[in-house]
């Protein structure tokens, strides 16, 4: 059974004075280190999103210039090849038409000789044809 007496007042004020003492010496300052670490863990966290995002910055600006430089590569490389095919495409004109001239001149040569070789022929065919007229004969024409 429970007792009113002089005790209950003094049980009671132990109580808060034990609760203002554990307030005091336990509690704030658990709570003041618990407020703290969450303090820090918010701080950190916005350190990682901002460094995420510096970081996609980042990524994204280099992919970027990644982009750029190759397209200036491939342009480059482009003019290049283009330039290479024009250069290509008239030395070869100008092989051509070397060759056309060296071909026109030895096919004029040509020419000459054939008709110079037919010129002699025409010249010669009386004689052959009075040779072998008397070959077959037997006798001179």
């Amino acid at each position: 059974m429970i007792t009113v007496d002089i005790t209950m007042p003094i049980h009671i004020l132990n109580i808060l004075f034990l609760i203002v003492v554990l307030n005091a010496v336990l509690y704030r300052p658990v709570r003041r280190i618990l407020a703290e670490r969450k303090q820090k863990i918010a701080d950190l966290n916005n350190e990682v999103e901002t460094f995420n995002k510096n970081a996609k910055l980042r990524a994204e600006e280099f992919d970027q210039k990644f982009r750029d430089a190759r397209r200036k590569a491939k342009a480059e490389f482009d003019a290049a090849r283009n330039e290479a095919q024009t250069a290509g495409a008239d030395t070869v004109q100008r092989i051509r038409s070397e060759a056309d001239k060296a071909k026109a001149a030895q096919m004029s040569t040509i020419a000459a000789e054939i008709k110079a070789a037919d010129q002699a022929l025409k010249g010669q065919v009386e004689v052959f044809a009075t040779e072998m007229a008397g070959k077959v004969l037997g006798r001179a024409l």
